[in-house]
């Protein structure tokens, strides 16, 4: 006779309860003085944004959008070049700046190529912020941030809205969306999805969209969370690619009306297959540790960005990093997500002051050497580009391949590498299998 499934000895074995991460919007929102809650900014720094938006669409002057190159960024820019043909602007009279692979708006290349354009407003959209001279030299022209990268520090003379220090932390494409809707009543019916992309491409598909969050109810009940998912993955290849081709995936969404229709544009098709094509390549790259065992390193060399890293498993990682040495010549570029066993540690893993301190162990100049593109973005997500020289050092610091401390019940030598799979480029999902 077969015994019982229920009678297996095995089948009595207590599976590894798995913890509960709690939801990215349960964070506490700050409150006025009246109680009401800032979310995703302050509410007079919303208004003067939609008052720059106003003026800005009545002047009929030509204007300049400067959106990042991710998903979060570009969608937030087609919301407002959206909101500005509804308000009368021409389309004509918008026009839009990509920036050059590795490179900034503070750059002088991309200044003088920005003032070029001959804008007579600019509106900079998820590009991080720092201490800088305004946007571009011509002082006649009006410049607008919008952002929600860690910063306090911003170019001079713009108008800044920024969602940084109001948690939970909106996305650019959510703040932006949140500025616009009032302005018109078209707004949410052809910007809805834009603002559920832009923020599933930087959060992943587990928010659950609570108060203080929109209500995105009839968003979902026109397109399906996985069409928006899909169409996020296709607008981040093409920057990935060693060709950084944003205009593509820009004007893919610019044309497009719905998520759909991006899932059909066969150069994002291709695009994501190139892509994955390279993940798979370096796919079983070997992680090292630092000798305290908190930071997972991975070297790896593509001329495509890239981030082959699976699920890693220690009680002391907090911090998986991924290196690419073949983005840029001469440069390490490399990004830093909160590992998965360590989104729950109180207090929370601070990615920006993790770096931050280990280059401070340096007793030369090191800090000043690797410059203003280290350890830039967010608490959840950070990195750097950086010159090789100075990133060996860093790595030294790190101490980065050294017999990591013990730890009680771990260790981070045999940690196992479960999973590999492309990373999805959010804040909440990090190295998610789909």
């Amino acid at each position: 006779m077969k015994r019982k499934a229920a009678d297996s000895p095995t089948s009595t074995r207590a599976k590894r309860a798995r913890e509960t991460e709690p939801d990215y919007c349960d964070a506490q929102c700050p409150r006025d003085e009246h109680g009401s809650m800032i979310c995703p900014a302050p509410p007079d720094a919303m208004e003067s944004a939609r008052s720059f938006l106003k003026e800005c669409a009545a002047s009929n002057c030509k204007t300049l959008l400067v959106p990042d190159k991710d998903a979060d960024g570009l969608d937030a820019g087609v919301i407002i070049h959206r909101t500005l043909t509804a308000l009368g602007l021409a389309p004509t009279l918008i026009d839009v700046h990509l920036l050059k692979k590795g490179s900034s708006i503070h750059s002088e290349e991309e200044r003088t190529a920005m003032q070029s354009k001959d804008p007579k407003y600019i509106v900079v959209v998820d590009q991080g912020s720092r201490s800088a001279p305004p946007v571009v030299e011509n002082p006649d022209v009006k410049s607008m941030i919008i952002d929600h990268h860690l910063s306090d520090e911003f170019p001079q003379k713009a108008l800044v809205v920024s969602a940084c220090h109001y948690p939970p932390v909106a996305t650019s494409a959510l703040l932006t969306y949140e500025i616009c809707r009032p302005l018109h009543h078209d707004i949410p019916g052809s910007c809805g999805y834009l603002c559920a992309m832009g923020t599933i491409g930087d959060l992943g598909t587990t928010l659950k969209w609570k108060s203080p969050f929109p209500d995105m109810t009839e968003v979902f009940k026109l397109h399906t969370k996985k069409a928006i998912s899909d169409a996020v993955s296709l607008i981040n290849a093409p920057r990935r690619t060693s060709e950084f081709d944003v205009l593509t995936a820009w004007e893919a969404l610019l044309e497009a009306t719905s998520p759909k229709e991006i899932l059909m544009n066969e150069r994002l098709r291709s695009a994501r297959a190139e892509i994955n094509q390279e993940v798979e390549r370096h796919t079983h790259t070997p992680p090292k540790f630092s000798k305290d065992g908190k930071i997972a390193v991975l070297r790896i060399n593509s001329a495509a960005q890239i981030h082959p890293a699976g699920h890693l498993y220690s009680k002391a990682l907090e911090i998986v990093m991924v290196a690419n040495a073949g983005y840029l010549p001469g440069m390490v570029n490399f990004s830093c997500r909160i590992a998965r066993c360590a989104r729950s540690k109180d207090p929370p893993v601070n990615i920006i002051s993790s770096l931050k301190a280990v280059a401070d162990l340096d007793t030369t100049d090191l800090i000043d050497r690797m410059g203003e593109n280290f350890a830039r973005g967010h608490k959840e997500a950070s990195g750097g580009i950086i010159p090789v020289a100075e990133f060996e050092e860093l790595m030294a610091l790190m101490r980065v391949g050294e017999k990591p401390d013990p730890v009680e019940g771990s260790n981070p030598s045999k940690t196992k590498k479960l999973q590999t799979t492309p990373q999805k480029n959010n804040l909440m999902n990090y190295f998610e299998k789909k």
